[in-house]
C-alpha cells in the first residue's frame, strides 16, 4: 500500500489556498493550509509534512525567509515554490535553500499536482533509504 503524501500549502490568498487543499485532497493527498510563514513554521514543528507548497510574496515572512527558517528548524520536507512574482534571483535563492521546483502562477493544475506528487515521492524514498541504511558501529 502506498503511503499518503502530506502537503502543507502556504499562501496568504485564502481562496487559492483552500482550493488547492481541496484539489490535492481529492487526488489522494493529505493537505492542509497555512496563511503565512509563521503559521507554517508552527505547523511544521507540531506535525511535519512531506511537501510544502510555498508562495513567495506574503505579508510578514516572505517565502524565501520562511524556507530559510524551515531549514533552520530541521525540516526535511521537499519544497515546491509557487509564485505570481517570479524572478531569476528569487528562483536561484530558493533553489540554493533546497526548493525542488519553482512554478509561476497560474500553473496548470495537473502540472502542480504532478510536481507535488514527485516531490512527495522523493521525500518518502529518501526516508526509506535512510531506514534501510545499515548502522555502522562507533569507531573508538
Amino acid at each position: 500500500m502506498e503511503q499518503i503524501i502530506k502537503v502543507l500549502i502556504v499562501d496568504d490568498e485564502t481562496r487559492f489556498r483552500n482550493n488547492i487543499v481541496k484539489i490535492l485532497t481529492a487526488r489522494g493527498f493529505e493537505a492542509r493550509g497555512a496563511e503565512d510563514g509563521e503559521t507554517a513554521l508552527a505547523l511544521m514543528r507540531d506535525e511535519p509534512c512531506d511537501v510544502v507548497l510555498l508562495d513567495m510574496k506574503m505579508p510578514g515572512l516572505s517565502g524565501t525567509e520562511t524556507l530559510r527558517r524551515l531549514r533552520k528548524q530541521g525540516t526535511t520536507a521537499e519544497v515546491v515554490v509557487l509564485t505570481g512574482h517570479a524572478s531569476g534571483a528569487n528562483a536561484l535563492d530558493t533553489m540554493e535553500l533546497g526548493a525542488v521546483e519553482y512554478l509561476t502562477k497560474p500553473a496548470p493544475i495537473e502540472d502542480l499536482v504532478e510536481k507535488v506528487r514527485l516531490a512527495g515521492k522523493k521525500k518518502l524514498q529518501r526516508e526509506k533509504s535512510m531506514e534501510l541504511r545499515p548502522t555502522l558501529p562507533d569507531v573508538p
